[in-house]
């Protein structure tokens, strides 16, 4: 089991040789604590309404709080990243050979479109090896809207890039979730961004503070 202990093992590991940085500013830690609260794996309601009021009172916008929820809600990928690869690894054993035949023209396509030379999505396919593929292969429909999706917060861009990475790294720490890929990703990419180790070690500890599941009546 990944443990809270072992995730901040590898973080300070990562973040050895970057600068301190700049601490996070009240609007930020306001906006990541709400990114944990009201995320699925936690759904803490009375968290969200706290830190929606905190965010607000710090200078946040209704749009830079509402793209923290459409940022966060975009967590369910995780299951399409897990499960995808995991039935096509099966179906792989079984010998079905859709998937590993060559691409279909609609499928082609797709992969051109949205995937093709991109150099951005090869750190994905280092930390979650062959998702792409694999939800392609089993559903053009949820590989479209995988990309449609996930893109929303950053075509509203009311939050600037490295906020984004360092919700989605919170969100991925949260002691409810701990998905070790997202994390790594989201790590990296706050750091190529500026972040220094003051402010990622700060969302790393909002994270670890997030309650557990509670449920909503």
């Amino acid at each position: 089991m990944l443990t809270l202990e072992e995730i901040g093992t590898y973080a300070e590991g990562f973040l050895e040789s970057v600068l301190d940085g700049e601490p996070l500013s009240e609007r930020d830690a306001a906006l990541i604590g709400l990114a944990v609260r009201v995320s699925p794996s936690a759904l803490d309601l009375q968290g969200t309404q706290d830190y929606v009021r905190r965010a607000l009172d710090a200078g946040a916008s209704a749009a830079q709080v509402h793209e923290v929820l459409v940022l966060v809600s975009g967590l369910g990928v995780h299951t399409l990243m897990v499960g995808s690869s995991t039935v096509a690894a099966i179906l792989r054993e079984r010998g079905d050979l859709s998937i590993s035949a060559p691409l279909d023209s609609l499928r082609q396509q797709l992969w051109d479109q949205y995937v093709g030379e991109d150099p951005f999505w090869d750190s994905m396919e280092q930390q979650v090896p062959g998702f792409l593929d694999a939800l392609l292969r089993q559903s053009p429909e949820a590989f479209e809207a995988f990309f449609m999706y996930c893109a929303v917060p950053w075509k509203t861009a009311a939050l600037r890039a490295y906020l984004k990475e360092l919700i989605s790294l919170a969100v991925d720490a949260a002691p409810s979730h701990r998905f070790m890929p997202g994390l790594r990703l989201h790590l990296a990419n706050a750091v190529q961004l500026g972040v220094g180790r003051k402010a990622i070690l700060q969302a790393l500890a909002i994270a670890s503070d997030a309650p557990l599941h509670r449920g909503i009546a």
